[in-house]
């Protein structure tokens, strides 16, 4: 039997394994697999090119498209969801958006952190070992899915190629509390309501569902009454070490929206890896964040606002401290 670590790739009885080490994190690796916005540009082997008719990437949800061969051949297809946990693992069907269709087959694709890096290892499993011989011999499904993870790298690369040392946003500051009283400020909703967001600004409607895949909803108010609202959308947790989230401008429904400033130009999403680490009884929170998918123009905007977000996370850390020192 081979190691949690080592790679597989070919096809055992029913089954046909893919394994690759992708060269960025885990979350930032299952957001672009999953993204509506690019599946499109890598999905396929060398050659091929789909057009989409309906995706709607969630439990349930069904993604139909049709995959053109470069030798002019179409493929109906169609994936029914039937797990997505962020950021973690994808379960679906595929087959030929024909119902009660032989060729059907299931698929489990894992996502594991390694350091910086992420092991994805995609199981397909068939109805039968001669079904797998034929996907093999007549379809060269092995070569194929090989081919496809490489076109994922490369879109990835893409995606992955504006986010470096110079790019991140980086923020580091020392709390007079162990570790489990700082992470409990970051991980419950009462106590995110009284300390989170920039000082001056006061916190409503606080909605948190601490996990993989959930959701910390809040509306800010301001002193002239104007409510901003903003979302995390958490795709890794590990208790008392670290927190991987997306963050956005929302609406009062929890819609993704634009920064209700900057005309519109600020990043829609921005991807922060808060760890945590203690050490004499006190305890650090360093924070790295990037956009993800902008523009060259977001991005611009982003890096020309660094000093602002200095002082915004100077103004909200203040409070946690102050938090911290009165709930001891």
């Amino acid at each position: 039997m081979a190691q949690k670590n080592e790679l597989i790739n070919g096809a055992f009885g029913k089954e046909i394994i893919i394994s690759r080490i992708i060269n960025a994190p885990q979350a930032l690796v299952f957001n672009v697999w999953t993204d509506p916005k690019h599946i499109g540009k890598w999905w396929g082997p060398n050659g091929f090119t789909i057009t989409t008719h309906e995706i709607d990437m969630r439990q349930g949800g069904v993604w139909r498209f049709m995959m053109h061969g470069p030798d002019g051949t179409d493929f109906p297809s169609r994936i029914t969801y039937k797990e997505i946990s962020a950021p973690n693992k994808i379960a679906y069907d595929h087959d030929s958006d024909v119902d009660n269709d032989p060729g059907k087959f299931s698929v489990v694709i894992s996502f594991e952190q390694m350091g910086d890096k992420t092991k994805l290892i995609m199981h397909s499993t068939f109805t039968s070992e001669e079904v797998v011989k034929m996907v093999v011999e007549k379809f060269h499904a092995i070569e194929g899915g090989n081919q496809t993870v490489n076109r994922f790298e490369a879109q990835l690369a893409d995606v992955y190629a504006n986010i470096d040392k110079e790019k991140e946003f980086t923020v580091s500051r020392e709390f007079n509390a162990p570790v489990d009283a700082v992470y409990k400020a970051l991980s419950t909703a009462d106590a995110l309501a009284q300390w989170w967001g920039p000082k001056g600004m006061k916190m409503k409607d606080v909605k948190l569902d601490f996990r993989p895949g959930g959701t910390f909803h809040y509306g800010m108010v301001a002193e002239n009454g104007f409510v901003m609202w903003g979302k995390f959308v958490y795709h890794e947790i590990i208790p008392m070490q670290r927190i991987v989230f997306v963050n956005s401008f929302s609406d009062e429904a929890g819609g993704t929206t634009r920064a209700p400033f900057f005309d519109g130009k600020w990043p829609l999403e921005v991807l922060n890896i808060l760890t945590l680490s203690e050490h004499n009884g006190k305890t650090t929170i360093s924070l790295r964040g990037w956009p993800i998918n902008a523009s060259t123009e977001e991005m611009k905007l982003f890096n020309s606002n660094r000093s602002s977000m200095d002082g915004g996370f100077k103004g909200t850390f203040d409070q946690l401290d102050e938090y911290l020192a009165n709930n001891k």
